[in-house]
């Protein structure tokens, strides 16, 4: 079940929401450009991307996403592990949007605006679309297992521009998130 956590950027003890009502969740995440949706569940035998084809052209088609690609981790190496999560984990915006299917597994995108810090744990058949130039940073937790379809406005794929603000380390860990309120 989708988690959203939200709280006062100078506050990172204590909540002033946690909700898993999803029409909830993807209307407070609307309030800031933020699109937050559930896809059908499929069973995938073969390629992800044709299994999602509809899916993706629908996207491409309203938002012009010129490419996707899959990105997995299930169960790396400790070093390969926590390499992988420490490039995300810094407060970061990108130059265009940043879309996340989630086919298996979970993570957190942690979104800055106004004075306010909303954590999201996603998990499989979440989609995430961040808008260009929103402040935020990504957990994949201390034992990432995910496997996420990420669309792309430009060939050049993800590009951060990283904000150089330590906030991250302020707040919960997805880890810490999962087992504190889930």
């Amino acid at each position: 079940m989708s988690l959203l956590l939200e709280f006062a950027e100078h506050d990172a003890a204590v909540p002033r929401t946690v909700e898993r009502s999803e029409a909830w969740i993807a209307g407070r995440l609307g309030e800031h450009g933020v699109r937050f949706e559930r896809w059908p569940t499929r069973a995938v035998a073969g390629d992800i991307l044709t299994a999602y084809a509809p899916e993706l052209e629908r996207l491409s088609r309203e938002r012009g996403y010129k490419n996707a690609d899959v990105v997995q981790l299930r169960d790396p190496a400790p070093d390969v592990a926590a390499a992988a999560r420490a490039k995300f984990l810094e407060e970061h915006r990108h130059g265009e949007d940043e879309v996340r299917f989630f086919v298996d597994g979970a993570g957190m995108f942690a979104l800055r605006f106004e004075e306010r810090v909303l954590l999201l744990c996603c998990e499989r058949d979440d989609l995430l679309s961040v808008p260009a130039g929103t402040r935020h940073w990504f957990d994949m937790g201390t034992s990432p297992r995910f496997c996420a379809i990420r669309m792309f406005g430009s060939e050049a794929g993800w590009v951060a521009a990283f904000t150089g603000d330590p906030i991250a380390q302020r707040f919960p860990s997805f880890d810490a998130v999962r087992e504190r309120w889930r």
